[in-house]
């Protein structure tokens, strides 16, 4: 149901959620029996100010792995559920300390980082939004945190269907935003988001890639996320048929 493969003649190694997509998703088990979770950090909408919760990849995994009311399998897809109640002021949910905003989201935890100017650096997903409560980012590359608490890039979805690619201009200030393609909401997309040989580009519905500015960045150590990172006030709930990620 799920595996992880080297590819050692091109140099590439898929290392995590990557599953044989000829095998159903089984819907009365937790995520991580349907997808290889051990390379990544769960975050949670739970915990105490400044500190919210986080199961690491040693829990998530297996049939019997970690699940709650906000991370779940569907009981009729089997795809993988997160779900964020809305902001800390209507719910009184918990942030991490450099965010004002509530997510159920993982974060790749192997490799803690890696080098956007090697030659594969790769984060794809095909995801369904089926709950609007505001925008909701869905998937992220961030930097390495000894170096900044900023993202590089967050690839943001609207209850409009609109995508939109905001790009830090540099590794303290504010991001700029790109508009990238248009998918009616609650319908199914793809994406895939590369930060390789130093260029930065995100594709969606299997569509050619866009070329994004780095602005003044630089290529700074990097990791990716995927998750329901919520930017509103309402609740959001996304979930995950695939998610894969691909260094080299």
């Amino acid at each position: 149901m799920k595996f992880s493969q080297s590819l050692t003649g091109s140099g590439i190694a898929v290392l995590s959620l990557f599953f044989n997509l000829s095998v159903a998703l089984d819907p009365n088990c937790a995520p991580g029996g349907n997808f290889d979770l051990s390379k990544w950090t769960l975050q949670l909408p739970t915990g105490s100010p400044g500190k919210p919760d986080s199961i690491p990849g040693s829990k998530l995994q297996g049939c019997s792995g970690y699940h709650s009311d906000v991370f779940l399998t569907d009981k009729s897809t089997g795809a993988m559920v997160m779900k964020v109640s809305g902001s800390p002021s209507s719910t009184g949910c918990v942030t991490t300390p450099n965010s004002k905003h509530c997510r159920t989201e993982l974060r790749e935890s192997s490799p803690r980082s890696f080098d956007p100017t090697s030659p594969v650096n790769r984060l794809a997903a095909d995801v369904k939004v089926t709950k609007h409560g505001g925008e909701i980012c869905i998937g992220q590359i961030h930097i390495d945190d000894s170096i900044s608490t900023k993202p590089v890039a967050e690839l943001y979805y609207n209850a409009k269907g609109d995508l939109n690619m905001g790009v830090q201009q540099c590794r303290t200030c504010t991001q700029k935003r790109t508009y990238i393609d248009n998918v009616p909401s609650g319908q199914r997309l793809t994406y895939e988001i590369r930060y390789e040989g130093g260029k930065l580009s995100v594709s969606i519905n299997g569509k050619g890639f866009k070329a994004l500015s780095q602005y003044d960045l630089n290529n700074p150590k990097s990791y990716f996320k995927a998750g329901n990172y919520n930017q509103g006030e309402g609740a959001t709930e996304i979930q995950f048929f695939k998610l894969t990620t691909t260094h080299g």
